[in-house]
Order: structure tokens, then C-alpha cells, then sequence
């Protein structure tokens, strides 16, 4: 199958998870700035979850583009890589209207383990369909920025019980690692 479907199927999926939290900001009674400042933990959450599905969305496009084809096990990878994601407006929210408490900032950071988690199962995926020669495996060699990730998030779901805002610094630095798009896979789609 080529790819074309699945592309268009996660774009829109990824767009729809962008509306549903952008949707989640409420506007506050009155109009003087001050009335603003109850929304800002509202606010500055939406902004972190913005940030990811951006990163997602970006290094999901570089991923695809290594991909000519797909087969069934990169689709239902795909999916739960979506499906996860699609959880993020809801933990996002939860921890906003919370002010960043406990539970709700530990809940959040499963939400970003488990599409990172995702993600690197559909890595394998793809590597499994192209075999350990392709493009993309040899992109990703021994791939430290996304298990370092994996820990760091799980670092970060531990702390939030003790210490949330350590934890949220946790999460921020886990995005920044990630905000310019995996390069890794534009190098090895230029050798080849």
C-alpha cells in the first residue's frame, strides 16, 4: 500500500487534537488583564501540548518521507502512535484547570510517554518492513534521543508526585530535545 492514506489520515488527526485543546481555553469573566491570570496554568499547559503535537506532527513528516510503502504493521502502529496522542487534549486540560497538581501533572506525562513509546514502536515498524539495511534504520542508529526520552519521561511521572513544576521542567526539556525536527532522517535520505 503506499503511504498517501495514512499521511492524510494522521494529519487530520493531529489537526483535530489541536482544535479540541485550543477549544478547552476558556475566556474569563471581565476585561482587564488580571482576569486573565486564574487561565494562565489553563494556558501555559495548552502551550506545552501545542509544542508536542507540533513535534509529532513535524518528526512524523520526516519519519513518512523514508516510507515509500506501508503494510499492516506500520498502519496499527500509526494508530496507536494516534491514539495516544489523541489523549493529550484530556490530560492537558485536566492539568490546567488543576493548577499543575500531582496527580494530574503525573497523568499528563503518561500522556506524552505513551506516543513517545508509540512512536518508537512505529520506528520499528518501519524498519521491520524496510529491513536493518533501509534508509531509516540506518538514520536512527542507536537512536539515544528517543530512549533517552522514554527515561527522562518516566523520571518526570515520578517526580510529579514529589515535586510538579520539577516535573513539567522535566517535560519542557524532553520537548526542546525535540524541537528541531530529527535530522538524523534528512541525512541518510540525502546518502542514499
Amino acid at each position: 500500500m503506499n503511504k498517501n492514506r495514512l499521511e492524510a489520515f494522521s494529519d487530520g488527526v493531529i489537526a483535530i487534537v489541536i482544535t479540541i485543546m485550543v477549544l478547552e481555553l476558556k475566556a474569563p469573566p471581565g476585561n482587564t488583564l488580571a482576569a486573565l491570570l486564574p487561565e494562565l496554568p489553563d494556558f501555559l499547559s495548552y502551550v506545552l501540548s501545542f509544542v508536542y503535537v507540533a513535534i509529532y506532527w513535524n518528526n512524523h513528516h520526516h519519519l513518512l518521507h523514508s516510507v515509500s510503502r506501508v503494510n499492516a504493521a506500520i498502519l496499527w502502529a500509526n494508530m496507536n502512535l494516534l491514539f495516544w496522542m489523541s489523549l493529550v487534549p484530556f490530560t492537558t486540560a485536566w492539568m490546567g484547570q488543576n493548577g499543575f497538581a500531582h496527580i494530574p501533572t503525573a497523568l499528563y506525562g503518561l500522556s506524552l510517554l505513551m506516543p513517545a513509546f508509540s512512536y518508537y514502536l512505529l520506528q520499528n515498524a518501519i524498519v521491520g518492513h524496510q529491513g536493518r539495511d533501509g534508509a531509516l534504520a540506518k538514520a536512527l542508529g542507536r537512536d539515544w534521543k528517543g530512549k533517552l526520552s522514554l527515561g527522562l519521561y518516566c523520571i518526570g511521572i515520578g517526580t510529579s508526585f514529589v515535586a510538579p513544576w520539577v516535573a513539567l521542567a522535566i517535560y519542557l526539556g524532553v520537548a526542546l530535545l525535540w524541537f528541531i525536527p530529527d535530522r538524523r532522517i534528512e541525512r541518510a535520505l540525502t546518502l542514499s
